[in-house]
């Protein structure tokens, strides 16, 4: 397998996209390391699964227990992204069990306020960034050092297509967009020592959030979408696995689209004429 003996770990693991991420990689042969600060939340709802070519089990089978049955070591562990010790915490439980992480996958975001500029809560613009952009710093900052020490290391940050800018969404904008810059200084600053890090940019995936969208909202969105289709949770962590082998190792620094093309229309939600 691809990723045998690797130590990855997920943040926003509990479900959608970050979920999907840690079961394909287990697949591809990596133990996990998975973290969120929503397990007790999630732990009564539904855990949204693969389809069967990804996972047999149930839907309602949380991410480490389907980990597990794959046949692969797992330890998972609550903790706040925006919070520095809680980071340290998290990692340092994770290496001590499993040993330290070749693979990092920056997945937790979220978005707090949907508000102009001029109405959006201060309170919430600055926990969107600490989630999104800082989270992203500190685990970035406590896996170098042992990714050095190995000469490799693979660093994988899920941004967005808002990061070129987003109507309503200046925090998740800003954030991507800083996720963006951090991702290329990573690459400048340690590729001479074997470690790679890029940027993979969704676009309208079929995550629990946006099958609550207002249908009138989602069908406006997917008209266009060169694709016309919304994309799936593991067509990311496909792309995701990708990055993270031996295969992706001369790929650096760089901004991965994941839309169907949406990336390539001027989409903006209610303000263009469909076609």
């Amino acid at each position: 397998m691809p990723l045998s003996g690797k130590i990855a770990m997920v943040t926003g693991a509990a479900r959608g996209i970050g979920r999907a991420i840690a079961l394909v990689l287990a697949e591809k042969g990596a133990n996990l390391g998975l973290a969120d600060n929503h397990w007790e939340k999630f732990s009564g709802e539904k855990y949204y699964s693969l389809p069967q070519r990804i996972s047999d089990q149930q839907e309602d089978v949380p991410t480490y227990e389907v980990i597990k049955s794959k046949g692969r070591e797992t330890v998972v562990v609550e903790m706040d992204v925006s919070d520095h010790d809680q980071v340290k915490q998290g990692l340092n439980s994770i290496s001590e069990k499993l040993g330290n992480i070749d693979i990092l996958v920056n997945n937790a975001g979220i978005v707090a306020n949907l508000a102009l500029l001029d109405k959006m809560d201060i309170t919430s613009w600055d926990r969107e960034v600490r989630v999104n952009l800082y989270g992203a710093f500190y685990c970035i900052r406590e896996v170098v050092p042992s990714m050095i020490s190995k000469g490799w290391g693979r660093i994988i940050n899920i941004s967005s297509g808002s990061a070129y800018g987003a109507n309503m969404q200046g925090a998740y904008a800003a954030s991507k967009a800083g996720l963006l810059g951090l991702t290329k200084t990573v690459t400048i600053e340690y590729a001479r020592y074997g470690i790679t890090c890029n940027a993979i940019l969704p676009g309208l995936i079929e995550t629990p959030l946006v099958k609550a969208m207002p249908s009138e909202i989602k069908e406006r969105a997917i008209r266009q979408i060169p694709s016309k289709r919304l994309g799936k949770e593991e067509e990311i962590a496909h792309v995701v696995a990708f990055l993270a082998s031996n295969e992706a190792s001369y790929v650096n620094g760089v901004e991965i689209h994941v839309s169907g093309g949406m990336h390539l229309s001027t989409l903006s939600l209610g303000s263009r004429k469909d076609r």
